[in-house]
């Protein structure tokens, strides 16, 4: 299934790696929840994948139906059930994901702002732009440089 490239996109970072057997149920709740997503009745043409066992990445393609507010609400709490299943943090918006040696780590803000400080992260690191809010976003702009991120307008990076 090819989803249009301004497919709305909503990223999720778990505050630890996620086991294999802990993704993989994830998984298959997640594509019964995107099977079975609707908006005033109307299917969403949706999916969800697991990324770098760390990131829910879920897209609704609304070329078919829009995502509305309801809809919108329905998948956060869904996600919430996530949450207390499996004893994961999705919503902390406060810690940072980047890369180091292809693996993802996930530190809090002090934590970051320290590695920073250290020059354990720099300019060229790769961290991940959890606010992007489309396919083609998603595709260009989530992995990205700390230079070209947002993160560089709230840290002195070297």
């Amino acid at each position: 299934m090819s989803f249009s490239s301004q497919s709305r996109v909503w990223v999720y970072q778990a505050d630890r790696p996620l086991s294999e057997n802990e993704a993989a149920q994830m998984q298959a709740m997640l594509d019964r929840f995107c099977a079975e997503w609707t908006a005033h009745n109307h299917q969403l043409k949706a999916k969800a994948e697991i990324r770098y066992q760390h990131f829910i990445v879920l897209m609704v393609d609304e070329s078919q139906a829009n995502a509305t507010g309801c809809s919108i609400d329905k998948s956060v709490h869904f996600l919430q059930a996530i949450e207390e299943k499996f004893q994961v943090k999705l919503f902390d918006r406060m810690l940072f994901a980047y890369k180091e040696d292809d693996k993802v780590e996930v530190v809090s803000r002090e934590q970051f702002e320290d590695l920073i400080r250290r020059g354990a992260i720099h300019a060229q690191s790769t961290v991940f732009n959890n606010l992007v809010t489309t396919k083609e976003e998603l595709d260009g702009n989530w992995e990205v440089p700390l230079e070209k991120s947002w993160h560089k307008g709230f840290f002195q990076v070297a």
